[in-house]
């Protein structure tokens, strides 16, 4: 399953206006199905309690002006034009700049960097069009890098961001649905509606939950018509508005209406405009979902079709409004009552699947957003599930999607009207917006270059328009807005304790390890034997050994005859180049088959498969070998950086096509093909092996006969079998420290580690080939 090709769909984005188009007609199906949902409820959001809908329209006129300005400058200004720029080799989305700034200043949250992680190809971007850094920039940089609180403050602030993504993967489903169920009303009456909308919004998102497991690509191909057709709907619906009821609305588009409506209602427009945010709901959906397109098709979507049908519609439900001074029946201002009456049932039904699109769309970016907490070490161990072996974006995690359906289903039926719904929801695309505001501002600087006055602009400016929305969002705190606080705040709870936590066991993991000079003293005088077989010890330490394989040779007096230490971890990149894969060095002489081994991942790159893994980690070791590349030797190891200049960088397989291929099959009697294969090292047994593995090496160069020799033995373990040995550790507070840190280690990282996925879940490694050795940590 080759789930990483990131680098090659971003030069096939840039082959011609054809696959530019076809990404952006994609796009509308994936980016903007909840932007595009939002006129379902603004007007009804806004004109809930605070304002009233007067015979002068100046409230209506105010609030569309307010509503064009708003989607002018966030969407537009803010997201098309300056923030999608900042993408982290194609990515987008709150952890992007997190690892943009990661990397041009050492913030970095991952335990286990490395030098040679710098030397990675897509680790900075050389691009000539950026300016040396200026000098107040520098001082930023080194201040940055001096104090571990504004560290991490940054981290602190990114998982914030997080968090209320995943609120919003919550209240996003129910308010879409919800709204577009709420149309009923005006065919039903309202005697029958109560009875109806809550049970078919719950039926619907039960459905759409219970669906997520076979993938967005399995109806994805339905999502981009029925967003074009959603669109082309409201926006032929106001366009009919405008000119039926009132053609001069365009005038409201002037910011003086702004000023006249807040003059008039002075704090109730203020508290208003907790409604008038949600039509931009969905916008960090253009920068989060980056990595699925390119920034040129999704500006062209924006611009060409989203921009000017959510501007319409939205025209049009305010020149409705303005000729419709008492609704008839006493229904509520919102979308449908400027619906014609023998269009009402269609819209319902097409309002219906944009919405479900919609929902979709905001539950695949939390399930995104947690596997990249997960790479980066601040999220409990899920069981990831890809979706698609084309699209490496797509996932699905079931522990979170139970879990997300409870939650929107007790919201969904504990509110039960779109008001208290848009003022939580509002409040969590605020807090993401100025979380992106903030982060950016530093780009400007750290990655950009720029002068610090464009970031105090940039912060100023976008600042100021969003803290006001934030604020007037902040105040409906006990009317729905305490919601998406309070799930940010328990699920950033969860990611600093986790975090906290796997950092303390790093620690103490590097400072209790073990040295080589140990690991190379072992042998038969201390009753120390080796047996066949591959053991791969998987720890997160980049050298030196760690403390779980002493305690595992006291309790079992034997280990394989090739050993390899194995660290699987996560670097702040996107993706990383199957060239660049693997990190292959000796540990000692090399009679004594001891390799280790630095396997690199993104935070978006997906793990394999634990056969495909096992073949690709013993022929990149094999390649190595028939290199002749000498590893360390002695106390060498315990230096870092010569532990790094000592080891190779090699690729899967297939980005070696004429190095060593690994070729395996069951017959004992089989016939090799090719000429380039080691024949003499077909290994003869009197009993009938299980598998019989063979290497194929290309006849130049040729090889010497040690490495022949460490080729023979490295085959000869390999059909022997491969074990996996992992630590099982139960981290506790040691003597003397404070109560708040046995609280979080004792109990809150116990109870993570104990409600989580094992080890051998996350590195997809077999249950029927693993040793976990147990050890505690006193940390």
């Amino acid at each position: 399953m080759d789930l990483e090709t990131g680098f090659y769909q971003n030069r096939l984005k840039k082959e011609s206006w054809r696959t530019v188009l076809t990404l952006a007609y994609q796009s509308l199906g994936v980016v903007y199905g909840d932007l595009s949902t939002s006129p379902l409820y603004v007007y009804t959001s806004t004109f809930a309690d605070d304002i009233k809908h007067s015979e002068t329209n100046e409230e209506v006129y105010g609030v569309l002006s307010f509503i064009f300005w708003t989607l002018t400058l966030i969407p537009l200004l803010k997201y098309v034009f300056i923030v999608l720029k900042a993408d982290d080799n194609g990515e987008g989305g709150t952890f992007a700049l997190y690892s943009l700034l990661c990397r041009h200043a050492k913030v970095n949250s991952l335990p286990n960097s490395q030098l040679a992680d710098e030397e990675l190809s897509t680790y900075k971007k050389n691009d000539i069009n950026i300016p040396a850094q200026t000098s107040f920039g520098a001082k930023i940089k080194s201040i940055l890098e001096r104090h571990r609180v504004l560290q991490r403050l940054l981290l602190v602030l990114s998982l914030g961001g997080a968090s209320m993504v995943i609120g919003d993967g919550i209240l996003t489903p129910a308010i879409s649905v919800f709204s577009a169920i709420s149309g009923a009303e005006l065919s039903l009456g309202k005697a029958h509606h109560l009875y109806i909308e809550v049970p078919v919004a719950c039926v619907v998102l039960i459905a759409l939950f219970a669906l997520q497991h076979y993938g967005t690509h399995r109806v994805g191909f339905m999502f981009a018509p029925i967003v074009v057709t959603w669109l082309l709907c409201i926006s032929g619906i106001g366009l009919y508005n405008i000119i039926h009821w009132n053609p001069t609305v365009y005038r409201a588009l002037s910011p003086y209406y702004v000023y006249k409506f807040l003059k008039k209602t002075r704090k109730g427009g203020w508290m208003s405009l907790g409604g008038i945010l949600l039509c931009i709901t969905g916008s960090e959906a253009m920068f989060a979902d980056l990595g699925h397109f390119s920034q040129l098709s999704i500006k062209i979507a924006f611009t060409s079709l989203v921009y000017p049908s959510l501007v319409l519609a939205y025209m049009g439900q305010a020149a409705y409004l303005s000729r419709h001074h008492v609704m008839e029946n006493d229904y509520q201002i919102g979308f449908y009552v400027s619906v014609p009456d023998k269009l009402r049932w269609p819209v319902l039904v097409i309002a219906v699947l944009a919405a479900v699109v919609a929902s979709q769309a905001a539950i695949t970016g939390t399930f995104s957003i947690i596997k990249q907490c997960c790479a980066l070490g601040c999220f409990p161990r899920v069981k990831i599930v890809h979706t698609s072996s084309k699209i490496h974006g797509q996932v699905y995690i079931p522990e979170i999607n139970w879990t997300l359906m409870i939650l929107c289903l007790a919201v969904t039926i504990g509110f039960r009207d779109t008001k208290r719904l848009g003022n939580a929801a509002g409040l969590a695309v605020i807090t993401v917006m100025l979380v992106t505001t903030c982060l950016m501002s530093l780009v400007i600087v750290l990655c950009w270059h720029q002068n610090v006055l464009l970031a105090v602009c940039f912060v100023i400016f976008f600042g100021t328009i969003e803290a006001l929305y934030f604020s007037a969002s902040l105040i409906r705190f006990f009317e729905g807005a305490w919601v998406p606080i309070a799930i940010s705040l328990v699920f950033m709870i969860v990611m600093c304790i986790w975090h906290y936590g796997s950092l303390k066991k790093y620690e103490f993991d590097v400072q209790n390890k073990v040295s080589i000079d140990w690991l190379l003293s072992v042998g038969p005088s201390l009753g120390i034997v080796r047996v066949r077989g591959i053991g791969l010890i998987y720890t997160e330490l980049v050298s030196g050994i760690p403390a779980i394989f002493p305690h595992f040779v006291t309790n079992f007096p034997a280990f394989h005859q090739v050993l390899v230490f194995i660290c699987v971890k996560s670097v702040p990149i996107p993706h990383v180049r199957h060239e660049e894969r693997f990190l292959v060095g000796h540990i000692g002489p090399r009679e004594h088959h001891l390799y280790r081994c630095i396997v690199r991942y993104g935070y978006r790159d997906a793990r394999k498969d634990d056969l495909q893994f096992e073949n690709d980690l013993v022929c990149s070791i094999a390649e190595f070998i028939r290199t002749g590349k000498r590893g360390l030797n002695g106390d060498a190891a315990e230096d870092l950086s010569k532990d790094l200049e000592d080891m190779t960088v090699l690729g899967t397989p297939n980005t070696h096509i004429c190095g060593v291929q690994l070729y395996e099959d069951n017959e004992l009697n089989s016939e090799s093909v090719g000429t380039s294969k080691l024949r003499e090292m077909h290994t003869t047994h009197k009993t009938k092996p299980k598998k019989r593995v063979r290497f194929f090496i290309p006849e130049s160069p040729k090889i010497e006969r040690n490495a022949r020799e460490e080729l023979r033995e490295l085959m000869e373990a390999s059909e022997a079998g491969i074990a996996y040995i992992l630590g099982h550790s139960y981290v506790r507070a040691k003597q003397g420290s404070s109560f708040l840190k046995r609280i979080v280690i004792n109990f809150g990282y116990d109870f993570l580690t104990r409600s989580s996925r094992p080890p051998c879940y996350a590195l997809t490694v077999p249950h029927a080939s693993t040793i976990e050795v147990g050890m505690v940590y006193h940390v």
